[in-house]
């Protein structure tokens, strides 16, 4: 694919490259809740439509995800529609015992407790929606997290 012609490339901004989970769930506002209340999420986008439907960016220390839920739209696609989630989330904390005992107490049920184990400190919890998060951090770069 090539440049328009006459274009100066070099005067349009660069959007940094970036991945972002979104999660489709039954009820959208439930889980934004729960995701604000089991890890301290605070949300950096909001949209709603007049049919129930909702879509939030949460951020959880600049660590983004999407979270959707309540339209007609999301009813095939939600975690709990298809049985349980098809992504395991992976969520880097420096205090992952705090914040697997906030999730717990917020309602998530824990799959494993936080271990050593492969080189990770790290649990495995699944929220009420069915999705499987993981909440730990690479033993050897500990430093960096």
């Amino acid at each position: 694919m090539s440049n328009p012609p006459n274009k100066d490339i070099s005067k349009v901004s660069k959007i940094p490259c970036s991945i972002a989970p979104w999660l489709s769930v039954r009820n959208g506002a439930r889980a934004i809740a729960f995701y604000k209340e089991a890890f301290g999420a605070v949300e950096v986008y909001r949209m709603e439509d007049p049919d129930g439907g909702l879509v939030v960016k949460l951020s959880v220390d600049n660590a983004e995800f999407w979270v959707s839920g309540g339209s007609a739209d999301n009813e095939g696609t939600s975690s709990e529609s298809i049985g349980g989630g098809t992504v395991r989330m992976i969520l880097t904390a420096t205090d992952p015992e705090s914040l697997f005992i906030r999730a717990l107490n917020a309602g998530a049920s824990q799959v494993f407790p936080v271990g050593e184990e492969h080189g990770w400190k790290l649990g495995r919890l699944a929220d009420p929606f069915g999705l499987h998060w993981e909440i730990g951090y690479p033993l050897n770069r500990r430093k960096n997290v």
